[in-house]
């Protein structure tokens, strides 16, 4: 009976051991699955941010233009800075393409509600028979400064533009 005893210490020790070793596999995997869902949520906060970011250029740009009555489109690309944070330090840099036209169709009569040129949401808007529903493509292309990883935005915007207006920027 006491040799028996005996043979079951070392047998003790290898279960011992095997339950470390199974254990430890158990903590680093757990570890490993963390912080891969920790990269993920990271890269979706970037991916929302530099959503908004290239939303906010893209909408400074749409502002700059209709607010020279649409009659010159940007010859360069514009680019600036965003801080989203707030702590002074530039978090994206933010690069718009010259806007594309990419489409306009003839809007007549009833498309022209009123026929005002607050109806059509700019300044610079004459009244005239004819106005023309433009599709235009901006493009942003939005970079992280700490990292370098960058985005790029398509963003479509439809503009009525007179008949003045639109030979001078979408021909």
């Amino acid at each position: 009976m006491h040799a028996s005893r005996r043979g079951q210490r070392g047998i003790t020790l290898i279960v011992g051991m095997i339950m470390l070793l199974l254990i430890s596999i158990l903590v680093t995997t757990t570890f490993t699955l963390s912080t891969t869902n920790a990269k993920s949520v990271g890269n979706m906060q970037f991916r929302d941010e530099a959503i908004a970011a290239a939303n906010k250029g893209i909408e400074q740009t749409i502002s700059t233009v209709l607010d020279t009555g649409f009659t010159t489109l940007p010859t360069a690309a514009t680019s600036f800075t965003l801080d989203i944070n707030n702590d002074t330090t530039a978090d994206y840099t933010i690069s718009i393409a010259v806007p594309a036209c990419v489409q306009s169709t003839t809007m007549t009569g009833s498309g022209v509600s009123g026929g005002s040129s607050a109806s059509l949401g700019g300044a610079g808007f004459t009244v005239s028979a004819t106005y023309y529903n433009t599709l235009w493509e901006l493009v942003a292309t939005v970079t992280d400064a700490l990292s370098g990883t960058s985005i790029e935005i398509h963003q479509g915007v439809r503009i009525a533009l007179s008949e003045t207006q639109k030979p001078l920027v979408c021909p």
